[in-house]
């Protein structure tokens, strides 16, 4: 049994660097540069209003992802009872490496541009990429360790503290995309 659960985890390990090499490599297909233009490697940047948002390991948009691995978690425990929760985790890893591919297609890039408040956004660099999927894979194990009330309680803290801290949040940000009110695009321009 121990022997089988190892290989279970090896394998599960295993899908997970694949998911996470097809991203990069679908990324840079894509066009998208590895890390920011400026040169410097940093791992965290606080503003979302400049040319370095999207473009370092993680930047408060990180949140967002670490909320997706919330929702994601959630979901697949209602739909996908029957698969193991360490391939529910893979699962919500592939679906997450999807979106940032998507996320990352001119397509999307403009309609970040024409719909949101965040005009100059020109996609993510890889390893902004790679952080927001780790984040999101942090939300997916704190959703599994913990009840679906708390990760529900920490997913509205995220909210909150982002619509406080830079004028966005995860709802903003769908519904922005989705269908854009000139005033949130207003309120949300830096002053």
């Amino acid at each position: 049994m121990e022997m089988q659960h190892s290989s279970r985890r090896t394998l599960c390990a295993v899908a997970g660097v694949g998911i996470l090499l097809v991203m990069v490599v679908l990324m840079r297909v894509e066009g998208r540069v590895w890390w920011c233009g400026c040169g410097s490697l940093q791992p965290w940047i606080g503003g979302v209003w400049n040319e370095h948002t999207s473009q370092h390991l993680v930047d408060p948009y990180s949140f967002t992802h670490f909320s997706h691995g919330l929702i994601l978690w959630g979901l697949l425990c209602g739909t996908a009872r029957r698969i193991l929760p360490a391939w529910r985790a893979v699962l919500a890893m592939g679906l997450e490496a999807a979106w940032e591919v998507a996320e990352n297609s001119p397509w999307i890039i403009e309609r970040y541009r024409t719909a949101t408040a965040d005009i100059g956004y020109s996609g993510d660099s890889i390893l902004n990429a790679v952080g927001d999927l780790a984040c999101c894979q942090l939300g997916v194990a704190f959703a599994a360790r913990f009840s679906w009330k708390m990760s529900l309680a920490v997913l509205v803290l995220l909210e909150v503290v982002l619509v406080v801290w830079v004028r966005d949040s995860l709802a903003l940000n769908i519904l922005m995309l989705a269908c854009p009110i000139e005033a949130i695009r207003e309120w949300q321009r830096p002053q």
